[in-house]
């Protein structure tokens, strides 16, 4: 009788442990720059979409922009992989059409202006593999200040002939217009 309860024992201890370690998994924490999308139109009902961003958002936290997304060098235009944009129907980035497709959008951040451009790259992690033959399209805008933001954020409005990006983080607010 007792080595029939130590087997019983035994074996439920056995069946817990295999238990436990089967339904153990390493979750990671809360990434600390969320992946976000924006879109135009944005309103989630239509779905007839002309334009789409898939990037992280990077957050201050008291740190410098300049020193997360340096003037001069090219910037993944928010944090880990870089920003990912579809364009659902052909567009212009100045006067360079681009077909409608997906592309990597990086931008050279700067004091006055920065430069928007969009990559034929496709997953790419940050700006570190960026090769300037890839380009298909470039526009240098220019650069005005808001409401501080300590998150990275994107967004779309309607312009005239097409869409305008907005890009804003700390003061620095950047419109980038995409045409029909």
């Amino acid at each position: 009788m007792k080595k029939m309860n130590l087997i019983t024992a035994s074996l439920c201890c056995l069946l817990m442990l295999l238990t436990f370690n089967t339904n153990a998994q390493d979750f990671k924490g809360l990434d600390k720059s969320p992946m976000d999308a924006a879109s135009f139109p944005s309103d989630y009902n239509v779905s007839n979409k002309l334009i789409k961003i898939v990037y992280s958002r990077p957050q201050l936290n008291g740190r410098d922009l300049a020193t997360l997304a340096p003037n001069g060098k090219v910037w993944r235009t928010g944090a880990n992989e870089s920003s990912e944009l579809t364009l659902y129907v052909d567009m212009k980035l100045g006067t360079t059409t681009v077909k409608a497709g997906t592309y990597t959008f990086y931008t050279i951040p700067g004091e006055n202006k920065w430069t928007a451009i969009i990559s034929k790259d496709l997953n790419v992690w940050g700006s570190y593999f960026y090769n300037e033959s890839n380009d298909v399209a470039r526009l240098s805008v220019p650069v005005s200040t808001g409401d501080y933001l300590d998150v990275f954020s994107i967004a779309f409005d309607e312009a005239d002939k097409g869409v305008t990006m907005h890009l804003g983080w700390g003061t620095t607010r950047v419109a980038v217009p995409f045409t029909k």
